[in-house]
């Protein structure tokens, strides 16, 4: 459980981080003109395999997770880059390395990425629970989506200084993950457009098992200034699933879902140009 200090601290910048994404919304929407694009194009797109190096994720029977989000997540944008060549397309990882949480939103904030696309696979106690989830920033309506968002998030604690560098937010904590109720992610709307195309094609297109869009706290997302959304592709807990999710195949299917998604999200934010 966070001190408490510590949580007055956290309450203190999540407010603050609030408040400046506010203004700084408020002073783009009131300073563009009639003719601004800014906010309606798709030129850049951060594509973050979750996991990596000593960070396996989770671990099914034979695979892990880092190495399937990272294979999806090459094949998807291998895919953009031949289907969307206005796009540039940029890895957190593109190997098999570990990246700071904190590090891979720094890196689509800096290259003021249009979307941002976390791909990850997921895992349960029962063997029978199957099938794909999209994630947006928010709060957890379910103990299940909370012990996700927790399950995500404890890779900060294999960060060096990890206490310092995330103003005391214990991944561990239920409590930590309350404070995501005083943040409200000013681009929910987008992010819960783009995550529902994903799990649309994922159900209708990829023939996968779809679990619907769901919200939690995920910090990658909650630092990411852009819409974002975080992919769970499948089960690797479930042993038809981790099959699927280790087949060349299946994971095409799943890059090829996810890219018609970001496609007609593409067009459907350039067309109100």
């Amino acid at each position: 459980m966070l001190s408490g200090n510590n949580m007055r601290n956290m309450v203190r910048n999540i407010l603050s981080i609030g408040l400046f994404s506010f203004l700084l919304l408020f002073f783009t929407s009131s300073t563009a003109g009639p003719g601004s694009m800014s906010r309606n194009q798709v030129k850049k797109i951060v594509i973050d395999a979750g996991h990596g190096g000593h960070d396996p994720g989770t671990r099914g029977k034979f695979s892990r997770e880092k190495e399937i989000a990272l294979d999806i997540a090459l094949e998807l944008g291998s895919i953009i880059e031949k289907h969307l060549q206005d796009v540039e397309v940029i890895y957190t990882r593109n190997s098999d390395k570990f990246v700071d949480l904190d590090h891979r939103a720094e890196i689509a904030n800096k290259n003021h990425a249009d979307i941002f696309v976390s791909i990850h696979c997921n895992a349960f106690s029962r063997k029978d629970v199957h099938g794909t989830e999209t994630y947006v920033l928010g709060t957890h309506k379910t103990k299940d989506n909370l012990e996700v968002a927790k399950r995500e998030n404890s890779v900060i604690l294999l960060e060096e200084d990890y206490e310092d560098r995330y103003e005391g937010f214990d991944p561990k904590s239920p409590e930590s993950h309350i404070l995501f109720e005083l943040f409200q992610n000013a681009h929910l709307e987008n992010s819960l457009n783009l995550a529902a195309s994903i799990e649309n094609q994922f159900k209708t297109r990829a023939g996968r098992h779809s679990r619907g869009v769901r919200q939690a706290g995920f910090w990658v997302l909650w630092r990411t200034s852009m819409p974002a959304v975080l992919v769970e592709t499948g089960y690797l807990s479930n042993p038809s699933e981790e099959k699927d999710l280790n087949d060349d195949v299946q994971q095409s299917y799943i890059a090829s879902a996810i890219f018609r998604a970001i496609r007609d999200y593409k067009q459907d934010m350039e067309s109100s140009n």
